[in-house]
């Protein structure tokens, strides 16, 4: 069904030698290979990200999920083959399990960005499943973040696939969440009164050094810097397409619900920085396979009760739009089989007929 309200998905993936399972700084051949993104409009396509080791696919200006999942399976399709012809492999998880040392994709701004970061990023392969919600009026944009704020660290829970570290399983569903948060002014943005609110606050942190240009932020929320959005960076990425339709009509219904929200004056939750901060590492420690924090209630709860709750929330959303039973299909799924960072555990244990053979 039209919702109405535009969404898009950018995901960022890994290229790996099949062998060794190491990541492979060889992008540009890759995206030589992968051409035009020949489903996407004008805002989709194929593209370089910070290290030579990584590939990006967006799609185009969506108006129905049934559009942006073709548009998705196109994108993983058509750059899994390009990377088959190269030798090697594209993995959708956000951190790599080998992580290595990889060169910087060449370009000012990437090398901007090295320089400004250092050691920081030295390990930084992480990559991202961003949703871009259609809202055209900045000052409504903003007011929507505000609204976003306490369902930031579900959506990251839900989206956990990066359990890997430098050295090994971190223990930790979202490593690459724990990454980003050693970057200034990373995590649940802080409330604004306006979009001059929001601008101010960006433009101090570029005057202060610690972002390379106002494009930039680490906010799991922000306004899209090319596109009249609200952008979701919250989530790792996907580990398929299915996970990654569950983040994006998550993300759609809480826009949705905040617009109607401030349509009928609803006051949004306002949680804490501390205790949003306390969110977003429950969410990144535990994914969904244990306890999170509901910042609506400002209480420790279990996480698919928390789940539960933001389905609850944008429920009205979800039905007008015809989504409600594909999330409540995808989450019962979920359920069953775990998140993208329980997925990767299981395949790296042995079963114990596989341990009974190797003696």
């Amino acid at each position: 069904m039209d919702d109405g309200i535009t969404v898009g998905v950018e995901e960022e993936f890994l290229l790996l030698h099949p062998a060794s399972g190491e990541p492979a700084a060889r992008a540009a051949e890759v995206l030589r290979a992968a051409g035009r993104h020949a489903a996407a409009d004008e805002y989709g396509g194929f593209h370089r990200e910070l290290f030579q080791t990584q590939v990006e696919a967006a799609t185009g200006v969506c108006r129905t999920l049934g559009a942006l999942r073709s548009q998705l399976r196109y994108g993983r399709a058509t750059l899994a083959e390009a990377a088959r012809s190269r030798g090697l492999t594209l993995v959708s998880v956000g951190t790599p399990a080998e992580p290595g040392a990889p060169p910087l994709t060449p370009g000012e701004r990437f090398e901007r960005i090295g320089g400004m970061y250092a050691g920081v990023i030295a390990d930084y392969q992480s990559c991202g499943c961003h949703v871009h919600v259609g809202v055209g009026d900045r000052e409504t944009a903003v007011a929507v973040l505000n609204h976003l704020r306490p369902w930031l660290p579900t959506l990251l829970a839900l989206s956990a696939n990066s359990p890997y570290g430098p050295a090994g399983d971190s223990g930790y569903a979202s490593w690459r969440m724990v990454q980003q948060s050693r970057f200034p002014g990373s995590g649940v943005p802080p409330v604004f009164g306006s979009a001059a609110d929001y601008d101010r606050a960006v433009d101090a942190l570029v005057s202060c050094g610690v972002l390379v240009d106002a494009s930039m932020s680490f906010w799991l929320a922000r306004l899209g810097s090319r596109l009249p959005t609200v952008e979701l960076r919250v989530a790792d990425a996907a580990a398929t397409v299915d996970d990654a339709m569950l983040q994006a009509a998550l993300s759609r219904a809480l826009v949705r619900t905040a617009l109607a929200d401030l349509a009928a004056g609803r006051a949004p939750a306002t949680p804490s920085d501390q205790l949003c901060a306390a969110a977003v590492w429950s969410a990144a420690r535990y994914g969904m396979d244990g306890p999170g924090v509901d910042l609506v209630a400002g209480r420790r709860r279990d996480a698919w009760e928390v789940a539960e709750a933001l389905v609850e929330h944008v429920g009205t959303a979800l039905e007008e739009a015809g989504d409600l039973l594909e999330v409540k299909r995808l989450m019962e799924w979920m359920r069953h089989d775990g998140t993208g960072a329980e997925r990767q555990r299981r395949a790296a244990v042995p079963t114990i007929e596989e341990d009974t053979h190797e003696r």
